[in-house]
């Protein structure tokens, strides 16, 4: 299993459409394996679902996205855990022992631009 997590810097990032790149991880039997990350191909609504989903990844992992955007992901047949923070590591540690409680999404914008959320555009 692929998991994706959205990362700026070496933390979980707090929206996942504007993170800078993505960690994957590759979880087999127990086992956890960072991979190459995958830089972000820009803000496009409804892209990044499609995109994580071309490169195999089942899991998202971020602080927040729209809901509109965590419906293509679920459309797309990928899990979404939000309300995560941290750093990226300890996170793809903890939800590989099953540890990982999601929480809240941190997508926290005004009006006009929640609805760029809710676009899918995260």
């Amino acid at each position: 299993m692929k998991i994706g997590i959205a990362q700026d810097g070496k933390s979980v990032s707090a929206h996942f459409g504007h993170c800078e790149s993505y960690a994957i991880f590759e979880l087999n039997d127990g086992a956890l394996a960072r991979q190459d990350d995958l830089l972000s191909p820009g803000h496009e609504p409804g892209r990044l679902p499609a995109f994580l989903a071309e490169h195999g990844v089942e899991v998202v992992i971020a602080g927040g996205m729209g809901p509109r955007a965590v419906e293509l992901f679920h459309m797309n047949g990928i899990e979404v855990f939000l309300g995560v923070s941290g750093e990226i590591e300890a996170v793809a540690a903890a939800y590989a022992a099953g540890n990982l409680a999601a929480g809240e999404s941190t997508c926290t914008h005004g009006e006009e631009e929640h609805e760029n959320c809710e676009e899918g555009s995260n």
